[in-house]
């Protein structure tokens, strides 16, 4: 059966029940237009209305629906209780704010979200740093346990797990991957300009009810506290992006902004360049030794096991190659290029040792065909002269 036929059915056991299909994309942000439809579905509910967010796995697109949702319910419960909240004598405020969350500082600042274009648009947008801290908040509570959360993807952390990811793949499959990370950072970009959006929408609501709403629903203290589905979005996403164009060639420009590569110690690069000037097949195991030691250094910070071995590895292979002779590395290229050889430490490491001295097989000289000589042709002798004729004596005996 289609969706719209399921869905049909199960309204008539739940006649309240509102559906609403968005394609979205599994890693890039959904469009300014999806957030609008879900901001448009959801307005004119209340608080406590359930909401059931679905797609086929149930893992990335699922979460994103998830973290816009709470993000429209904080500008509902924020717009609807803080009259209420300051009207109740002793309670702090504060408590209850969402923009207060603060990481652990030991993460690693990529878990923390700290991308460069993050931090740009923290800096340049009014109000985005205090919706970074709130989506990151909402965020965590939609994901896995370990980020004291209920769900199943962390659509932060996510990104930075596939970086240390990028560095242990090889080219292929760092293509896709850098595809992927650059997507999610996206996504996550999208979502914290959202959060900045509603929150000045939660602003906005509390002024904009007419007067006879705003006596209906004043407090005794003189707080006005406006029922959460009679709340309004005055403006779009849509449009307020199009009032912040700069935030899209901001994103497009620097979603890619990431060190890709590590940058191995200008003093370990200069001893290895050293060693190679010098020898290199003379002091090729101490330049593999120095190489380890480097990479040793250098990836300290990731876990030990099969990821770590794994990036010193890939740092080695590549390395060397930088080191080659000159000669003997574009013949190292040309059969990678023909993939006779891959990249690969111990592949060049053969190729550098026992396969550079491989004496050339001499070419076997082509016999040439001996031509058969060819034979004149004989000249026939006419004799013109008459012949005589012999005539046999028979002695009769």
């Amino acid at each position: 059966l289609p969706l719209t036929d399921v869905i049909e059915g199960v309204k008539k056991n739940f006649p309240g029940l509102v559906h609403m299909r968005i394609p979205i994309c599994n890693s890039a942000a959904p469009l300014e237009t999806d957030f609008d439809l879900i901001v448009e579905t959801l307005v004119g509910s209340t608080i406590n209305t359930p909401v059931i967010i679905s797609d086929q796995v149930g893992l990335s697109r699922a979460t994103t629906g998830c973290v816009i949702t709470c993000l429209f319910r904080e500008f509902q419960i924020t717009s609807s209780f803080d009259g209420l909240v300051h009207s109740v004598p002793g309670v702090n405020a504060d408590i209850l704010k969402m923009d207060t969350y603060e990481f652990d500082p030991k993460k690693d600042p990529l878990f923390r979200g700290e991308f460069d274009v993050i931090k740009q648009l923290t800096e340049e947008l009014k109000g985005a740093d205090k919706a970074k801290k709130e989506c990151d908040k909402i965020i965590d509570k939609n994901g896995p346990k370990k980020t004291g959360g209920t769900g199943i993807k962390q659509l932060r952390e996510n990104i930075a797990e596939s970086k240390l990811s990028y560095e242990i793949m090889d080219d292929s499959a760092q293509v896709f991957l850098k595809c992927k990370i650059m997507d999610n950072i996206h996504k996550y970009f999208y979502l914290i300009v959202f959060a900045t959006y509603i929150r000045e929408a939660a602003e906005a609501a509390k002024n904009v009810s007419s007067d006879d709403n705003k006596k209906e629903n004043t407090l005794a203290s003189g707080k006005c506290a406006i029922p959460a589905k009679e709340l309004k979005v005055q403006t779009s996403f849509k449009k307020f992006m199009d009032d912040h164009k700069g935030l899209r060639e901001m994103i497009d420009k620097g979603k890619g902004n990431l060190q890709w590569e590590r940058d191995i110690p200008a003093s370990s690069l200069s001893a290895l360049k050293d060693l190679a000037a010098e020898d290199f097949y003379g002091n090729l195991g101490h330049i593999v030794h120095d190489l380890y030691q480097t990479a040793h250094v250098m990836f300290s910070d990731m876990p030990q096991g099969d990821h770590k071995k794994r990036a010193k590895y890939r740092f080695a292979s590549k390395t060397l190659m930088r080191l080659l002779p000159g000669d003997q590395k574009k013949k190292v290229e040309d059969l990678i290029e023909k993939k006779q050889l891959s990249l690969d430490l111990y592949d060049v490491l053969g190729f550098c040792t026992w396969g550079r001295a491989k004496p050339e097989e001499p070419e076997t000289p082509k016999e040439e065909a001996k031509e058969e000589p060819k034979e004149e042709p004989k000249e026939e002798v006419k004799d013109d002269a008459p012949k005589e004729e012999v005539k046999e004596e028979v002695k009769a005996e």
